[in-house]
C-alpha cells in the first residue's frame, strides 16, 4: 500500500507539473467509459421510467382538460348557432315589417293549445298593448291567423290551419277570389267552391283580398299545390300550402290598420258596456 502510495504522489506530481500523461489519461477515460455507463445505468433507466410514467399522468390530465373545454365549446358553439338562427328570424321578421305600410308590433308565442284538434297559439301581447279581437297576425312569410280573445298581458290567436278558419284570398296571377279554409293540418289549405273551369294552377300564389274587413288586402296566404278536375264533381279539389310557418314560427307580428284598430275599440267599449 506504501508503494501504491508512492507511485500515485509520483504520478500525481509528474502529471501537474508536465504533460507527459495527458495520452495516458485519454486513454484510460475511454477504457473507463463503459464502466461508467454501466454504472449510471440503473439511474438512468430510474430517471426515464419516472419521466414516462409523469409523461403519461400529465397527459392524462391534459387530454381531460382538452375534453372538458371541447365539451364546453361545443355547447357555446351549439347556443351560439341557435342565437344566429334566431337573430336571422328577427332580421327576416323585422325585414317584413319594413314592408309593410300598416303599423305593426312584434309579440312571441308562449303557448300552444294542447288539443290536437284546436290550432291555437298565446302571444305575451295583450290589451295593455293595444290588441284586439280579429286582429290580423303574421309571421315573415304570410298570415298566420287572428286574435280570438284578449287579456290584459297575453292573447289567444286561431291559426289559419285550423279546421273552422276560413279566409277570403284571391289567386295574385288572374284576380279570382276564393275561400281557403283550414284543414287541421299545419301544412295545407283548402280552396272552397272553386269551379272546373277556374283559372287556378299549380304554384299561384294566394293572397288576402280583404273582402269581409278581417283580414287587410294582400298578405301572402299560401301557394297553390295541388289541383284536380273531376268530371263527376261540379267544384275542383284545390289544395294550398301556407305560406306562413305556422308551427315553427316563434316571433310574429301583429298587425294594425286604422279600420280595424278603430273596429276592435269598438268591440271593446261594447262589450265592456253590455258586461
Amino acid at each position: 500500500m506504501l508503494g501504491l502510495a508512492a507511485v500515485s504522489l509520483v504520478l500525481t506530481a509528474v502529471d501537474h507539473f508536465s504533460g507527459l500523461l495527458e495520452e495516458v489519461r485519454a486513454g484510460l477515460s475511454v477504457v473507463a467509459t463503459p464502466v461508467v455507463m454501466v454504472a449510471d445505468l440503473p439511474s438512468r433507466s430510474a430517471r426515464g421510467i419516472g419521466d414516462v410514467l409523469s409523461s403519461r399522468d400529465s397527459m392524462r390530465s391534459r387530454i381531460s382538460e382538452l375534453e372538458s373545454e371541447l365539451l364546453m365549446l361545443r355547447a357555446r358553439t351549439e347556443k351560439m348557432a341557435a342565437l344566429t338562427s334566431e337573430n336571422n328570424r328577427l332580421r327576416d321578421l323585422l325585414g317584413s315589417a319594413a314592408k309593410l305600410q300598416d303599423n305593426v308590433i312584434v309579440a312571441e308565442l308562449v303557448g300552444v293549445d294542447p288539443d290536437p284538434d284546436r290550432h291555437e297559439v298565446i302571444i305575451d301581447k295583450g290589451t295593455r298593448d293595444g290588441v284586439f279581437v280579429g286582429q290580423p297576425l303574421l309571421d315573415a312569410q304570410g298570415l298566420m291567423g287572428q286574435v280570438i280573445a284578449t287579456s290584459r298581458y297575453n292573447a289567444r290567436v286561431l291559426l289559419i290551419s285550423d279546421h273552422t278558419h276560413s279566409v277570403p284570398v284571391q289567386v295574385a296571377r288572374s284576380n279570382l277570389r276564393l275561400i281557403a279554409q283550414g284543414t287541421g293540418a299545419t301544412n295545407r289549405l283548402r280552396l272552397m267552391h272553386v269551379q272546373n273551369t277556374a283559372d287556378i294552377r299549380v304554384g299561384d300564389l294566394l293572397i288576402s283580398s280583404g273582402l269581409g274587413g278581417r283580414f287587410p288586402v294582400g298578405y301572402p296566404v299560401g301557394v297553390v299545390e295541388r289541383v284536380e278536375h273531376k268530371s263527376d264533381r261540379p267544384f275542383a279539389i284545390v289544395e294550398a300550402m301556407p305560406s306562413a310557418l305556422l308551427d315553427r314560427s316563434r316571433h310574429v307580428l301583429l298587425v294594425f290598420t286604422e279600420e280595424r284598430r278603430l273596429a276592435g275599440r269598438r268591440g271593446e267599449g261594447s262589450d265592456g258596456s253590455g258586461g
